[in-house]
């Protein structure tokens, strides 16, 4: 039997990567898981509730695209947190996570070819793997472009020469970043969104972290695209409750953009997509109107920020994320300090180079570790501080 080769080449993915370098080591001492983006923070109770209300729902098939409440609960609330008005029934289309939705957006919008030639995907490197699969299986050319601290940690595709830009089809950017916690300014979606329009091309921006920051709420490409009167076809956003609400286990998010490109998507799921139980549609369409316990998981994150800027902010070369829920940390070679963590002190975190992509520029990830601020506070003030005493002080 043969089997297809496309994808023999790639590296195991992050987490088994990790396990291989430190499962085989003894932990030197108490475990502390700060490598996986996984929320800990209590999600809203009554979430439960609506779950056991509407149990029904598994009794039939859910609607494929979102049920007109939930959908309307979506656009309801891009319009509240964006100022964009989108129509519900056609601009929005509901996903099982932010990763789902994706990588099937590149498949459905990612054309065979652009200008006679091999289509080209534009992603920050370090990335999120998803988008160098996406590409991949659409066909099209991954180009990873480094998002370092000399560019803001952002990519600066503006840079890339025209025969790139002209092949270019889509252009991955997650604001606020992972791993970086950088957010793209209403200047530099304004300068994308432009060049875009010149280039034609469309950007996927993943904002799941947009409602996890420090002060001012992270600008939203919609928004941006509005003001400027962008093609309404131009910009399309992805988000979820994962981190907003706490349920990553949910999996429960959209896509949202021009009619067209969501028709498109909507047509690709109609055959190959699995929709979210109406269960969990129901309760998701609550979670979306609700933006209490949303504030009450920033002001918990806040707390952590704080707590990282005291314990690690005299170290040289720190920086304090602006959002989301990461420490990047240049630690010179991250594999071999992710495994004097584990073996030293039982402190788990990943290496850069694990999301990071080898190019002929480099492996821009390879200097950093990621550490993950979502445990309780105690737990994560009790990581850092060993992650201090092992890494910075003699």
């Amino acid at each position: 039997m043969s089997f297809p080769k496309r994808f023999s080449n790639l590296p195991a993915y992050a987490f088994p990567r990790l396990r291989a370098l430190l499962d085989h080591h003894p932990a030197g001492g108490p475990v502390r898981h700060m490598t996986i983006g996984e929320p800990k923070h209590a999600f809203p109770k009554w979430v439960s509730e609506l779950i056991a209300e509407n149990t029904a729902g598994f009794n039939s098939y859910p609607v494929n695209d979102g049920t007109p409440d939930l959908q309307d609960a979506i656009a309801t609330w891009v319009q509240g947190r964006f100022g964009v008005s989108i129509d519900p029934a056609t601009q929005v289309m509901t996903a099982n996570g932010t990763r789902e939705a994706l990588f099937n957006a590149a498949l459905a919008l990612c054309p065979e070819t652009k200008n006679d030639a091999q289509p080209v995907v534009l992603m920050p490197n370090p990335f999120y793997q998803v988008y160098m699969i996406a590409a991949m299986s659409a066909g099209a050319e991954p180009v990873f472009v480094p998002a370092g601290e000399d560019t803001g940690f952002l990519p600066d595709y503006a840079g890339l020469s025209a025969e790139v830009l002209n092949r270019t089809t889509i252009a991955y950017l997650c604001s606020p970043s992972n791993p970086q916690g950088a957010i793209a300014s209403y200047d530099y979606w304004r300068d994308l969104i432009q060049l875009a329009e010149r280039y034609d091309f469309q950007i996927f921006a993943d904002e799941c972290y947009s409602e996890i920051y420090r002060d001012d709420a992270p600008v939203g490409a919609l928004q941006v695209a509005a003001d400027l009167g962008a093609d309404p076809e131009r910009v399309v956003i992805f988000h979820s409750l994962s981190k907003r609400s706490n349920l990553p286990g949910l999996r429960s998010g959209f896509v949202a953009g021009g009619p067209q490109s969501i028709a498109q998507c909507k047509q690709l799921r109609s055959y190959a997509g699995a929709p979210i139980p109406g269960p969990i549609q129901a309760a998701s369409a609550a979670v979306w109107r609700d933006e209490q316990h949303v504030i009450e998981n920033r002001r918990l994150y806040h707390e952590k920020f704080e707590l990282a800027d005291r314990i690690l902010g005299d170290v040289d070369g720190y920086h304090s994320p602006q959002a989301g829920f990461f420490l990047w940390l240049n630690v010179g070679d991250g594999e071999e300090t992710a495994l004097k963590l584990w073996t030293q002190t039982g402190v788990r975190v990943l290496p850069g180079r694990y999301l990071s992509k080898e190019t002929t520029d480099g492996t821009p990830g390879a200097p950093y570790i990621r550490v993950a601020l979502v445990a309780p506070k105690e737990e994560t003030e009790a990581g850092l501080i060993a992650l201090k005493s092992c890494l910075y002080e003699k």
